[in-house]
């Protein structure tokens, strides 16, 4: 009977609105809650066709969807480890119940923003217990080869604020110049001598004496240079002793010609450096390559130091992190050294709103979001993490009140459908009198 079809009807119009003033209640409750993402509720019609030329009204259904993949603004915030994320992809956590140790791989839910402080064991939180994770770096700070559709090699990040941290100094580079006029036949043949500074396995500070002992003809000129390399940490051996010549020519006067070695690592002309063996280790001394303008040269009279550098650092302790926009997690030291401690990457998917909603902004994989991939942030589809920031909640509250006034017009409207139906089946009712 059609008139019952329009009963079923009209109720059907009161649960699909009443499911929709549920999405909005939820969205405006979570107005203020950082990283929600708003439901949007859709009706679509139920057609039972017609018989007869009669007319079977089917009804309305409702169906819910969370939009993931539409975020909300940036705010700053004064915490380093508060972050959002700028564009595409989503944060890895895993459930506070994580027990360090535990066997097997932690499970990996996701989340939009997040505000990890370190807990009592160092494990970056956010106020809802979900702990941040990440690809753990090397000792210097290299991130290491991980799977990228997997969360196998994802660890929870724990940040040891009591670490102290000392890198050896593997690298030397002597960019400077000599004299010239020392290697002339008739000149002083005087020393010039320099001390570099360097760090030892122990994070001590070690010296590494140069002398550069010209080479003095009886006529003419040599263009050439003893280099005799002593280490302070083992009480000023030789460590190194090298003939540097230099050419004289009008296309490449004053570089690097050939390096003879007598004590110490061959010269390489390819990376223009010498490895000499110290007190704690191998260093690396780089002099130049063969004809380039950037390295050891020997011109006019007078020797100056223009480029020492070298790399490591000495013992110093953390004061704190910070993540830059590629999700490097970098330790900061007293001495002012940074170095990488842990990789965050950015998780995408094809269909993000097709992840699954737990409680506290959390997300877990589906098969209806489609096979994941770990990106580095700022890399591919995925936007950058900022850190100092949280993203607010979705919500549009002016829509969403507009919204209201609408479902509950189409309520009250439905409502009066059911009542008319209930009168008309009271006239049929009548009848019969």
């Amino acid at each position: 009977m059609t008139i019952s079809s329009s009963l079923n009807a009209g109720v059907a119009g009161l649960n699909a609105n009443a499911s929709k003033l549920a999405s909005i209640s939820d969205n405006i409750a979570n107005a203020s809650t950082y990283g929600y993402r708003r439901v949007e509720t859709t009706f679509q019609s139920m057609v039972t066709g017609g018989n007869g030329g009669k007319y079977a009204a089917g009804g309305v259904r409702a169906s819910t969807q969370r939009l993931i993949s539409e975020g909300g603004t940036l705010v700053t915030s004064s915490n380093p480890t508060d972050l959002a994320i700028r564009g595409r992809g989503l944060l890895p956590v895993t459930p506070g119940a994580f027990v360090p140790g535990a066997e097997g791989s932690p499970e990996m839910l996701l989340t939009t923003t997040g505000s990890f402080r370190p807990d009592d064991a160092g494990y970056l939180r956010n106020e809802s217990g979900m702990i941040l994770m990440g690809w753990p770096a090397d000792s210097d700070g290299t991130i290491p080869t991980y799977p990228r559709d997997t969360a196998e090699g994802l660890k929870p990040i724990q940040i040891n604020a009591n670490q102290l941290d000392g890198q050896a100094t593997t690298e030397i580079n002597l960019g400077l110049n000599l004299p010239a006029t020392d290697t002339i036949a008739g000149s002083a043949g005087t020393t010039q001598e320099l001390s570099v500074a360097y760090y030892d396995n122990l994070g001590l500070v070690q010296s590494m004496n140069v002398e550069f002992v010209p080479v003095v003809p009886e006529s003419g000129a040599s263009n050439s240079w003893r280099m005799i390399l002593r280490d302070g940490a083992s009480e000023n051996a030789i460590v190194g002793d090298y003939i540097l010549n230099f050419e004289d020519s009008r296309e490449a006067g004053g570089t690097l010609a050939s390096v003879t070695t007598s004590i110490g690592g061959e010269y390489s002309s390819d990376t223009g450096k010498i490895s000499v063996t110290a007190a704690r280790g191998d260093i690396d001394i780089h002099i130049g390559g063969l004809g380039d303008e950037t390295g050891m040269t020997q011109l006019s009279d007078t020797f100056v130091p223009l480029k020492l550098s070298k790399n490591g650092s000495p013992t110093s302790a953390m004061i704190g992190v910070e993540v830059d926009a590629s999700g490097r997690v970098n330790a900061l030291f007293d001495t002012g050294v940074y170095r990488t401690i842990y990789q965050i990457p950015l998780v995408d998917m094809p269909n993000a709103n097709g992840l699954t909603a737990l409680d506290q902004q959390t997300y877990r994989p589906s098969t209806t979001s489609g096979t994941f991939f770990l990106w580095d942030a700022g890399s591919g589809p995925t936007g950058e993490i900022v850190g100092y920031a949280r993203e607010e909640s979705a919500t549009d509250v002016a829509g969403e009140l507009t919204d209201l006034i609408q479902t509950q017009r189409a309520y009250s409207t439905n409502a009066k459908v059911i009542q008319t139906v209930d009168e008309m089946l009271q006239e049929t009712t009548n009848i019969k009198r």
